[in-house]
């Protein structure tokens, strides 16, 4: 079997790797579908894989499989399209949004079944398999002895994340950046961490205000630091069932979904008060957490990528053949993207 990954942003590197590691292992081929600068950034170990940038050569590797970690995949290419998700963003209405790209969508645990089930009764033409979100083997896996060579933090410190969501209605950074410079104590170590499509003026209000007191993350793969972490403060970004994995306190800032995950607040002079108390007693809200889990990603055995790709091929002669709707709007996107924006949509 062939198959391809289709990315379009650099935050797409983990969640294929462990993919590509286990495939690394079996007898089939795989290739990267993506551009100069992804392929600048990607682990050592594809530096001898084959890298196309334009559809044509794509094409001509005849792929099975091409599986995106995107909302977005190039009609023209070959192959059932696999949907693989970019998190675990179970709340937003995004994640849910039928595209018309995709033959296959790999759901991360029941709860997300549940809802591409009731869409498919629409819709007819995708199947869905629930494999678990292919990242989750590489937070799960990430070794920690590596740690201290990747994060050069203060380890007699307490290390607070803030990881904020970019999304205009659920963002925390506004309302959070009016109290955070003010709260940061002698003994805590404050990583934050802030999604590329975050609106930039905010960015750089936020960097202001904090100067020195903090450390910003470039870097697009959050995991070290998820490792490195004591406690995550975010709102409803799906960063927050990553760092549940690691059985690791939460606090959420008007979250809109599940607030007994961790401390809730909505009012930002309660944050400090929220610190401590997950400081305090970081297994409070630990069955709730675990929870969640089983509905959103109950997969925790390291494994997901293989199960993932042996469901793939298992199920390969069952896909539906139903032909998806013409598209026409969204493949005109894609063709203007690459014409005229040198990328890809995301």
């Amino acid at each position: 079997m062939k198959f391809l990954f289709y990315i379009s942003k650099e935050y797409s590197i983990p969640i294929i790797e462990p993919i590509a590691q286990y495939l690394e292992k079996t007898e089939h081929e795989f290739a990267f579908f993506t551009f100069e600068k992804i392929s600048k950034v990607s682990p050592p170990s594809w530096k001898n894989k084959l890298y196309f940038t334009d559809v044509k050569t794509a094409q001509n590797f005849q792929p099975d499989f091409v599986l995106i970690p995107g909302n977005f995949v190039d009609f023209r290419l070959p192959g059932i399209k696999v949907q693989l998700f970019h998190g675990l963003g179970v709340e937003k209405s995004s994640h849910y949004k039928i595209r018309h790209f995709f033959d296959v969508y790999c759901t991360s645990g029941p709860f997300v079944t549940k809802r591409f089930q009731a869409l498919k009764k629409k819709y007819i033409y995708f199947d869905i398999l629930e494999t678990g979100w292919p990242k989750v083997d590489h937070i799960l896996n990430f070794q920690q002895a590596e740690l201290s060579e990747l994060v050069d933090i203060p380890s007699e410190k307490k290390i607070i994340l803030f990881a904020p969501t970019h999304s205009r209605k659920m963002e925390s950074a506004t309302e959070l950046m009016q109290v955070i410079p003010q709260i940061i104590k002698e003994d805590e170590y404050w990583l934050i961490k802030f999604h590329e499509l975050m609106n930039k003026k905010l960015v750089s209000e936020f960097k202001f205000q904090l100067q020195d007191k903090a450390l910003f993350l470039e870097d697009y793969d959050i995991t070290p630091h998820l490792h490195a972490a004591d406690v995550l403060i975010s709102d409803t970004s799906s960063v927050l069932y990553e760092f549940m994995l690691l059985d690791k306190p939460v606090i959420t800032y008007k979250t809109k979904s599940r607030s007994d995950k961790g401390v809730n607040i909505t009012d930002p002079q309660k944050l400090r008060t929220a610190i401590d108390r997950s400081l305090k007693d970081p297994q409070a809200y630990g069955k709730q957490r675990l929870a969640h889990l089983q509905e959103i990603n109950p997969y925790l055995d390291g494994k997901i990528s293989e199960r993932l790709i042996k469901k793939l091929i298992a199920n390969k002669e069952n896909f539906s053949l139903i032909k998806k709707p013409l598209n026409i709007f969204r493949k005109l996107q894609i063709l203007y993207h690459e014409k005229f924006k040198k990328g890809y949509l995301r």
